[in-house]
């Protein structure tokens, strides 16, 4: 009898970002394996420096049928919107 290996999820932080990013999905047989696989799959050209991976099952979204009822809300909630706030010179990364 022959079980699949299960689906992963990968993420990559490129030299030039801050954060990981959705890059794709792969199967592999565990945590290690998965980030190997990931490695030389999505890093080729050496642009990553950083390998996350999450089995899939462990991943849970908002339906998007919902997404009124998790996002119109904070339309009408103006202080969560950086839009008025003065940033000073030295802060970087925002």
């Amino acid at each position: 009898m022959s079980k699949e290996w299960p689906l992963w999820e990968v993420f990559i932080r490129s030299k030039q970002g801050l954060n990981h990013k959705h890059v794709g999905s792969l199967r592999a047989a565990d945590a290690q394996m998965a980030i190997e696989n990931a490695r030389d799959v999505y890093t080729r050209r050496s642009e990553g420096i950083s390998i996350w991976v999450v089995e899939s099952n462990y991943v849970h979204a908002n339906d998007p049928a919902d997404a009124d009822a998790y996002f119109e809300p904070s339309d009408t909630k103006i202080y969560r919107h950086p839009t008025f706030y003065d940033v000073p010179d030295g802060v970087k990364h925002m």
